[in-house]
């Protein structure tokens, strides 16, 4: 058989696979058309005091790598708090657990430290 017809026969052939995957007579879906149990509702977040935040913000030696006005801090070591008015939820986190050359103070501030510290965080910078 001539190598032009081979590749015609074989062209051929695919489009007749083509063609009969068109238009099945099935639809196959795998998303499920109920769903049971409940979702897994967010953590309630702690509650803390931002005054006892600020004598943590302060104690901690926060001031020393980040900007934050109401403490009176200028250093820029860390993000401007002022400029980034960071969300309650990522304060804790980073409080507790770093990241980058934020250092974890989980196990050197209590929970109720991270809490207050991140309320007078919230608070100050209005995130």
């Amino acid at each position: 058989m001539p190598r032009s017809a081979l590749v015609a026969l074989l062209a051929a052939l695919a489009l007749v696979g083509v063609a009969a995957g068109c238009g099945g007579e099935d639809t196959v879906t795998t998303a499920p058309e109920t769903v049971v149990g409940e979702l897994p509702q967010p953590a309630e977040l702690p509650t803390g005091d931002a005054a006892a935040g600020k004598e943590v913000f302060a104690s901690a030696g926060c001031g020393s790598c980040h900007m934050l006005a109401d403490a009176g801090a200028t250093a820029m070591v860390g993000p401007n708090l002022d400029d980034t008015k960071p969300a309650l939820e990522l304060v804790i986190d980073r409080v507790t657990n770093g990241k980058g050359a934020m250092p974890a103070f989980k196990g050197q501030l209590d929970d109720q430290q991270i809490a207050d510290v991140a309320a007078y965080v919230v608070q100050a910078t209005s995130g």
